[in-house]
């Protein structure tokens, strides 16, 4: 029969490389009676692989039991007519203990052993004339099984041949040939198939023994090979869980800590001063408050839910704020069998979260001023372009009445006065009178034509005077309603903001196209729409100014989109367009392509687009193609 090489004790055989110079751990030392046993090993059996000790221990207490055998049959031969010998030769298992105690290996007291057992029994069967089958006698049960598992299936295996030899070969030509029997009833022929079939009945049991013993060598070898293959696998997560600043922690379904990476204890000794314990319940430390949050918790999880949320715990002056995400264990079969916990420290986060607020905050307010310093400019600018022209018509008015014949006819008027007494002679006798009725006619003409100029410039004097307080009007009404929700006419707030820049248009001859569908009246921050309006036709307008374009065109339409519950108000126009490279980075703070311009106009733009939850979005086909930026706005606004 062929036997594997790693048949033999797990003492005997090589280590693999990648364990050579790894020690198995020393076990603690037994007490009762596996600790008896254990002082008559040697200090390399005493701290062999489990497997082999239990081999040690059994040869340990075969040698004793054996020894006891042989003391209590010698005190026996003193009552008896039996021979001490068989005794006395017992004492050689104290060689078997002494050899346990001095050797490094199991095989060197494992032969003694055998061999004393063997000596034994093969003496006490040639001695014996009466028990003539000693072939069948229990004892040689015993000896392969005893061999195969002291030695192992090769080594056993020729100590198993050579006692069937003289057992079930030596023994009954002996019987035949040398000894001279008398026994009534011997049949030869019967002894030779009794030893014979006890010689097959010895290998056979031997041969179970072996099979057994390689089965169960093999069966080990799986085992150590899957424990090394679940340390190294362990070894890989420990260095995987370990490597992160993350908390990892394992519960089973009770709440009890099963596992904790050092970042986890770590956070613990920060927040309670002591390392988590295994086995112990992770929160036992909290409040009761908390420990009650973590158990409903717990039971949630234990239902089959996963759970994300975040914990805040005081350190000192300090908070800690962690992002915590717990998952069910599955087993085989979908039990639920324990829980997982990933946390991870957010506190940076936070903090990050509350400044951007702040500065969000910030922005907003820097965002409306500057949304009313535009305003304030439109208004400005309109304003000075109106006081242009009420100065023009100032100085057309007053030049007017300097060049004017009042003077003259106040003159003519003195002298009638005058030549009152004799005015019908004066008028036709005198050269000077006889040409007063002709200056009257021409004066009292040019008069009526100055008091039409002045009337006209006096109009448009005046008409420039309500133009200014309108627009005055218009900016007091939106400084009051910033930041409040109300339902507004997009259309004629879009024609509030043109009016804004009309003096503008008209002089750099900018022609506007309106296309407004019927749209309903929306819900929306009316500043803030009217800040956005107001930057896209100022950016429009500059785009004109810049452009060669010879036909200046500013188009704005307003629709529904499809679903009726956006709005969308587009800003088309003809000038300098965007280049490619440019349209990613146009609502980007701090960005912009003019050369006196500060890049926060359109950024502020969007930002208030998405306060009010909407979007404002471009796009140009290129350089000098004109640009379209489209602002899209819920119908039903916030609030709403």
């Amino acid at each position: 029969m062929a036997l594997p090489s790693d048949s033999e004790t797990s003492q005997d055989r090589p280590k693999p490389p990648e364990l050579r110079g790894v020690t198995s751990p020393s076990p603690e030392r037994a007490s009762g009676i596996l600790g008896w046993l254990d002082i008559f090993l040697s200090e390399p059996l005493r701290n062999a692989p489990p497997a082999d000790l239990v081999r040690h221990r059994v040869l340990v207490a075969s040698a004793l039991f054996m020894l006891t055998l042989a003391a209590l049959y010698l005190v026996s031969t003193l009552f008896s007519p039996y021979s001490p010998a068989p005794g006395i030769a017992g004492a050689l298992y104290l060689t078997t203990l002494v050899a346990t105690r001095k050797s490094t290996t199991i095989v060197v007291p494992a032969v003694v052993m055998l061999a004393t057992l063997t000596a034994g029994f093969v003496g006490s069967l040639f001695s014996n004339q009466v028990n003539l089958e000693g072939g069948v006698h229990a004892l040689t049960l015993l000896m392969p099984a005893l061999a195969v598992y002291l030695l192992g299936p090769r080594r056993a295996l020729l100590f198993t041949l050579s006692i069937a030899l003289v057992m079930d070969v030596l023994h009954p030509l002996y019987i035949t040939y040398v000894a001279d029997l008398n026994v009534e009833g011997f049949s030869l022929s019967r002894f030779w198939v009794r030893h014979a079939m006890a010689a097959i009945a010895f290998l056979g049991i031997w041969g179970l023994c072996s099979l057994h013993s390689t089965a169960r060598d093999a069966a080990h070898h799986s085992l150590e090979q899957a424990l090394k293959e679940l340390r190294g696998s362990e070894s890989k997560l420990s260095s995987i869980i370990e490597s992160t600043d993350d908390l990892v922690v394992a519960l089973d379904a009770k709440g009890r800590l099963l596992v904790a990476n050092s970042a986890t204890r770590k956070f613990y000794r920060r927040i309670f001063g002591t390392d988590p314990e295994l086995g112990q319940t992770l929160f036992r430390f909290s409040d009761p408050e908390r420990i009650q949050r973590w158990e409903n918790r717990i039971v949630q999880v234990l239902g089959g839910q996963r759970l994300r949320l975040e914990e805040t715990y005081e350190v000192g002056d300090s908070r800690l704020v962690l992002d915590i995400s717990i998952h069910p264990i599955l087993a085989e079969g979908g039990q639920i069998v324990g829980m997982t916990l990933f946390g991870r420290d957010i506190t940076g986060r936070k903090e990050a979260e509350t400044r951007l607020g702040e500065m969000h905050r910030t922005l907003v307010d820097v965002s409306r001023q500057t949304g009313m310093a535009e305003v304030a400019t439109g208004v400005l600018h309109n304003v000075g372009n109106t006081l242009n022209s009420v100065n023009i018509s100032t100085t057309l008015v007053t030049d007017q009445l300097r060049r004017s014949r009042v003077t003259g006819l106040a003159k003519a008027t003195a002298l009638l006065r005058e030549r009152a007494a004799d005015l019908a002679s004066f008028l036709t006798r005198d050269p000077q009178g006889q040409q007063l009725p002709p200056y009257l006619i021409a004066v009292s003409e040019q008069l009526v034509e100055e008091r039409e100029t002045m009337l006209k410039e006096m109009q448009a004097l005046g008409q420039s005077v309500e133009h200014i307080k309108s627009i005055v009007s218009m900016q007091q009404k939106h400084a009051r309603s910033a930041g409040a929700v109300e339902q507004v006419a997009v259309p004629q707030l879009i024609d509030e903001a043109l009016r804004l820049h009309a003096v503008s248009f008209e002089r750099l001859a900018i022609r506007i196209v309106r296309d407004y569908s019927d749209v309903p009246l929306i819900f929306v921050d009316r500043h803030k729409l009217l800040q956005i309006l107001i930057n896209l036709l100022s950016n429009a307008r500059h785009a004109l100014v810049d452009s060669a374009q010879e036909d200046k065109r500013l188009s704005i339409h307003v629709q529904l989109a499809p679903g009726g519950e956006r709005l969308l108000i587009d800003v088309m126009d003809n000038g300098v367009g965007i280049a490619s490279e440019n349209a990613a980075r146009l609502f980007t703070q701090g960005f912009t392509t003019k050369k006196s311009g500060h890049g926060f106009g359109l950024h502020i733009s969007a930002l208030a687009a998405e306060e009010m939850k909407g979007r404002l979005t471009c796009t140009s086909p290129g350089p000098g193609l004109g640009a379209t930026f489209t602002l899209e706005l819920p119908v039903k606004g916030e609030g709403v």
